[in-house]
């Protein structure tokens, strides 16, 4: 059960980036693809009926973490709490933004949400990056779960490496997710950006990988099951297909490549975890796995009927969603 929690654990995760991650990554390049107000009211309404659904995952995500790995939680809660702070603060300001921006009539009040807008979109993305990374090479913690160490610890190379290629990445599938909905200059304008975004993106994919063979032991579950290598071969091919089906004007099929992508990499990491959650970088007899960190198993059984019963049902009203407000936005479906 513990291994089949860890599996979902990661699952909940890789939905949460493929789904939020065009959100934070169209808030990130709002300041630069939208260049009037009719524009950034299109990048609004692109993600509007979207974005809160999309948070359901991290909610989700988060509570299985609470739920299966208690101490898991607790730990990696009190470890990364600045971080794991920030982007609370953050996705809050995002949220307020998207749904207060056109309350009030003026530039002044508009422009200040969209600072919001931004700011609370480009802190999660670099950040989530940066503490997965950590969690992938491993965070001084002790045997008591007590870390050691400070915000700035976490900010080594390989953990701003990891920020930066999540915030890239985000951004290049927020481009794409505008490309797919807007119409005219803004859609040109969209996929410019995601044609620009690609090989940056493919630097920064083929560098973490380098660096992650050096400064984590992630890749020895895939040389021991070689048939693992399918999952990171699915990120590097979804990479690929992007860029071909960009070039052929093939915008949701980019899409749907570049949310392979997100969930093979966020796979990808995961798997070269396990059995470990939390690995610790100064004792590793100190780290937190699929069986110290984990709840009972009859609380694991408990929560796996009520998850084949409310996830299935919360994947077909997201899919009842995504169909429904599946048409470009246009000025004449502006709200104001």
């Amino acid at each position: 059960m513990e291994t089949i929690w860890f599996l979902l654990w990661g699952l909940l995760w890789a939905i949460y980036f493929m789904l939020d991650g065009f959100d934070l990554g169209l808030g990130t390049l709002s300041p630069f693809v939208a260049k009037n107000d009719t524009e950034k009211q299109i990048l609004y309404q692109s993600m509007g009926p979207f974005w809160d659904g999309n948070e359901v995952w991290l909610i989700t995500a988060g509570g299985v973490t609470f739920a299966a790995f208690p101490t898991a939680y607790a730990v990696m809660f009190s470890a990364l709490y600045s971080p794991l702070m920030l982007i609370l603060f953050a996705l809050i300001i995002r949220g307020v933004a998207i749904e207060l921006r056109n309350k009030v009539e003026g530039s002044g009040w508009r422009d200040a949400w969209d600072i919001c807008l931004f700011v609370g979109s480009l802190v999660p993305a670099l950040l989530f990056g940066v503490a997965f990374a950590n969690i992938f090479q491993g965070i001084p913690i002790d045997a008591n779960g007590v870390y050691k160490g400070t915000l700035f610890t976490l900010l080594n190379p390989y953990g701003l490496l990891g920020g930066l290629l999540f915030l890239c990445l985000f951004c290049y599938h927020g481009a794409l997710w505008l490309g797919i909905k807007s119409t005219g200059d803004l859609e040109a304008r969209a996929l410019k950006y995601a044609r620009f975004l690609w090989p940056p993106l493919l630097v920064l994919a083929v560098v973490f990988l380098a660096a992650t063979w050096f400064a984590t032991p992630l890749w020895a579950n895939y040389l021991q099951n070689p048939v693992l290598m399918i999952v990171p071969a699915i990120a590097v091919v979804g990479l690929l297909a992007t860029r071909f089906f960009l070039q052929g004007g093939a915008a949701w099929k980019a899409w749907f490549s570049s949310s392979a992508v997100i969930v093979g990499a966020t796979l990808f990491g995961v798997i070269g975890l396990y059995p470990n959650l939390l690995p610790s970088s100064i004792d590793p007899s100190a780290s937190l796995n699929v069986t110290n960190a984990s709840s009972s198993p009859l609380t694991l059984k408990i929560m796996l009927g009520v998850a084949l019963v409310m996830v299935p049902i919360v994947i077909g009203y997201q899919l009842w969603v995504y169909h429904y407000f599946r048409h470009e936005v246009t000025e004449e479906d502006l709200i104001y």
